[in-house]
């Protein structure tokens, strides 16, 4: 992706200076391992690599607001979101024993100083399975940002190839939101992860799933709610301006004011630091 680069932990210390000096309201963090293996042992670890990066940012940076995605898909050798298991000749996620993973790496997140802790992998009883384990190790007070309605989307495509977490067979479907469902679906799956817990809601992609942000909006009017513009919604725009066809800085407010209008209370978008120079010139 244009302007996207994977970083090394003290390029990441300067990222976070920047934004904090841009009035950028908080980072999150994806992590790429040295080595990924079929159980993404590394996610576990107090040393793995967002472990390390909670821990040096926020030590560089304490008041910048650090979230962490919680997933497995970036450190297994298959690129799926969980643990695996055949039956009948399909191979597919094991959502439960996915479950007690998922906790234990939330765990290791809060204890190395993430504020926040957003599960993405669309697994049943996540929330609930992730409140419990950071309950149980004496973080209550981390706040859980769910990927409530997160869809197994075409427009993720430069994300997966900048974090290296394409799945090696197969696709997401079977645990990730069908693009094609109705809105009701959506609203089910929001529902189920407050019912669980969660403290802040996701819709995820953005501009393909406007109606989905207003509809959760308007179920759900005291529960934060962010929607995520993704990697191929910020590629398609850069393709654009570096063609000369679009007006870039144009095109990215309008898009961002679109989200904001549809109901997102919170952004998560490549375009941050760009906005915010603008906004601060």
């Amino acid at each position: 992706m244009p302007g996207q680069f994977q970083l090394s932990i003290d390029e990441l210390v300067e990222e976070a200076k920047q934004a904090r000096d841009l009035g950028i309201g908080g980072i999150i963090l994806f992590g790429i391992p040295d080595e990924k293996d079929h159980q993404g042992s590394d996610a576990l670890h107090q040393s793995g690599i967002v472990q390390q990066a909670v821990a040096e940012v926020k030590a560089a940076v304490p008041e910048i607001l650090v979230l962490t995605d919680l997933c497995m898909c970036e450190y297994t050798d298959h690129g799926h979101c969980g643990i695996l298991h055949e039956q009948a000749g399909i191979t597919d996620v094991s959502n439960d024993p996915t479950l007690t993973l998922l906790g234990q790496q939330a765990v290791t997140h809060a204890q190395q100083g993430a504020d926040i802790i957003a599960p993405s992998g669309m697994m049943d009883g996540m929330v609930q399975a992730i409140r419990s384990a950071l309950d149980e190790a004496g973080f209550n007070h981390i706040p859980i940002m769910s990927y409530a309605a997160k869809y197994a989307s075409s427009y993720y495509g430069p994300f997966r190839d900048a974090a290296e977490s394409a799945p090696s067979f197969g696709d997401r479907r079977t645990y990730q939101m069908d693009p094609a469902a109705l809105a009701e679906q959506a609203l089910r799956e929001v529902e189920l992860d407050v019912q669980e817990g969660a403290d802040m809601l996701m819709v995820k992609p953005a501009l393909a799933y406007l109606d989905i942000i207003t509809r959760v909006a308007q179920q759900h009017p005291g529960i934060p709610l962010a929607a995520y513009n993704v990697s191929g919604e910020y590629s398609m725009v850069k393709a654009a301006a570096a063609n000369g066809w679009i007006d870039e800085a144009r095109v990215v407010d309008e898009t961002m004011t679109a989200i904001h209008r549809a109901g997102a209370d919170i952004i998560l978008t490549y375009w941050a630091k760009d906005i915010a120079r603008r906004i601060c010139s």
